[in-house]
């Protein structure tokens, strides 16, 4: 697997309105992929296979490029910056964090801590006190010069590295840059391979999945899809503490047949499709609903007059947070369901 181009993936920056950096980094793996590439007013990068015939089914992959960030709210005259969050953070998460402040000007280290005293100071009501994700501040090191380099909309991510244990991959922003490499080497692989498709295949990388799924909406009202897929990340809680009906998926048992979160519901018929080409196919398959949350192939299936629709999911062990972590076979299975399904439409 072509393991440096999630890597990349993963350690370039961007937050919700701001993926331009990682769009790049798309645009320049996808030549020859695709017959024409283009990029819609919110940002997404829709890039399309022209199918056969004179009408031919229309298959959308919705695969978002943003991360959960900061945008910076505010900074001091001594230097310390206040942040906005862009998705969702568990605070408990955020305590002593490496960051790079995202500039015009070019990225800027920094640690990220929670306004107060420290553990030593703190009374024991003060330290019972879980502070919220904009109660997080900034330090670049830099004293007021700070205020001369970063401003106002600047943005904030973790800044941390892309590593491999094992079978398992651990790093930022697996949540979804797992799905730009699906929908990059899905195709690649049917390319390589030999394949062909009777559908219009579009593979649409969008922004600001993370606020709202708001890329998604315009690109799927832009295709009208027959079908449509979210590929994304999901929960894998076959961790110690939780207990087994609430895990969602487990790592090594294949990819994520998503049948249902807090957006959507998925057509079964598709569920029933899906699962057959995979036992057909000898690929691994696990059925997963989510409990809360959403992802991309709700606003397909509700844009323009509707699309059938279901997710392919990837499930992530400590989701959110800086040290995601998946299965290399469950990935392997996701893209080769991808690549099957598509040779088959």
């Amino acid at each position: 697997m072509n393991l440096d181009l999630l890597k990349r993936l993963c350690e370039t920056p961007g937050v919700p309105g701001r993926e331009t950096r990682v769009r790049a980094l798309i645009e320049a793996e996808a030549g020859g992929l695709f017959d024409d590439m283009r990029v819609d007013a919110l940002g997404s990068l829709i890039c399309r296979r022209k199918g056969k015939g004179d009408k031919p089914e229309k298959l959308l992959l919705l695969c978002h490029m943003d991360e959960i960030g900061f945008l910076v709210s505010h900074v001091t005259d001594k230097g310390f910056v206040h942040v906005d969050p862009v998705g969702g953070f568990d605070p408990r998460n955020l305590f002593s964090r490496r960051v790079l402040v995202c500039t015009d000007e070019g990225d800027i280290k920094g640690v990220m801590n929670a306004e107060g005293k420290p553990i030593h100071i703190q009374s024991p009501e003060e330290r019972k006190k879980m502070p919220e994700p904009n109660e997080f501040v900034v330090d670049t090191g830099l004293g007021a010069a700070a205020k001369d380099r970063i401003q106002v909309g600047d943005y904030v991510v973790m800044n941390e590295p892309f590593e491999e244990m094992g079978e398992k991959i651990v790093s930022k922003a697996l949540d979804n840059r797992i799905a730009c490499w699906l929908g990059l080497e899905a195709v690649r692989k049917l390319v390589e391979d030999g394949h062909s498709h009777d559908c219009e295949l579009t593979v649409a990388f969008t922004a600001q999945e993370e606020v709202g799924l708001r890329g998604a909406k315009t690109a799927s009202f832009g295709v009208a899809p027959d079908i449509a897929i979210g590929v994304d990340t999901t929960l894998a809680c076959d961790t110690p503490g939780v207990p087994e009906k609430d895990r969602t998926t487990v790592q090594g048992a294949g990819f994520g047949l998503h049948m249902k979160d807090g957006s959507f519901i998925a057509d079964y018929g598709l569920v029933k499709e899906i699962e057959t080409l995979a036992k057909e196919r000898n690929i691994a398959c696990q059925r997963t609903i989510l409990a809360k949350g959403g992802q991309d192939g709700a606003a397909a299936q509700q844009a323009g007059i509707g699309a059938r629709a279901i997710g392919i999911a990837v499930g992530t062990r400590y989701i959110h947070t800086v040290a995601e972590m998946i299965d290399k076979r469950d990935l392997h299975a996701a893209r080769e369901i991808l690549t099957a399904f598509i040779s088959t439409h």
